[in-house]
C-alpha cells in the first residue's frame, strides 16, 4: 500500500498550482464536498477556466485530502 500511496503523492506534487480564480472553489472542495453544484462549476467554466483544468484540480484536492486523513489514521494507530 506504502508503493500506491507515494505514487499519489507523487502525482500530487506534480500537478501544476490551481489558477487563483479557482482558491475558493477548492476550499469548498476542500471543506464541505457535499456543497458543490453545476452551478459552481459552470461558474468556473464562464470564467474561462477549462473542464480539464476544473477535473485536475479538483480530484487533486480530493486525493490531497484523502492522505492527510490516512496520515491522521496512521498517527493515531500509531499511538
Amino acid at each position: 500500500m506504502a508503493d500506491r500511496t507515494d505514487d499519489l503523492r507523487a502525482t500530487l506534487a506534480a500537478t501544476a498550482a490551481p489558477p487563483p480564480e479557482l482558491a475558493s472553489y477548492l476550499e469548498k472542495v476542500r471543506s464541505r464536498a457535499y456543497a458543490i453544484s453545476d452551478a459552481d462549476v459552470q461558474a468556473l467554466k464562464d470564467a474561462g477556466i477549462s473542464e480539464d483544468v476544473i477535473f485536475e484540480q479538483t480530484i487533486g484536492i480530493a486525493i490531497e485530502q484523502g492522505l492527510r486523513r490516512l496520515d491522521a489514521a496512521t498517527r493515531a494507530i500509531a499511538g
